[in-house]
């Protein structure tokens, strides 16, 4: 009777053991797609910012949300990345507003006469 005992506690526990196992996943499962939705809603809120930056605006404007990416860039012409995220980028023409001053490159003033839809590249240091 006793080795009756032993068994029956044996697979009541392995049964308990296997319950909790499944558990377990079904939780991880959950969690990574509670992550997922998380990174989805993230992408889209930067987006929405991202695409407020629009034609006639100015670099100031553009910098609030944007900030300037190394390698080759003129006054009227650069590519520049979300400041939460390097690798969204937009490429930005501008029209020059006013006079530089002493060691100013660009000016905050200058227009947005272009700006590409947002995209995703590696980063470019200098």
């Amino acid at each position: 009777m006793k080795k009756l005992t032993l068994i029956a506690l044996t697979v009541v526990a392995l049964a308990f053991a296997l319950t909790l196992s499944a558990f377990s996943k079904q939780g991880d499962k959950e969690a990574q797609r509670q992550e997922a939705r998380n990174h989805t809603e993230w992408v889209a809120r930067s987006l929405k910012e991202m695409q407020a930056v629009k034609v006639g605006m100015t670099r100031a404007d553009l910098l609030k949300v944007f900030e300037e990416e190394g390698g080759i860039s003129t006054r009227t012409q650069q590519t520049y990345v979300y400041r939460e995220c390097p690798y969204f980028k937009v490429d930005v023409r501008f029209e020059p507003v006013g006079e530089l001053h002493g060691k100013e490159f660009v000016s905050s003033g200058d227009k947005i006469v272009n700006i590409s839809r947002p995209y995703l590249a590696w980063s470019v240091a200098d």
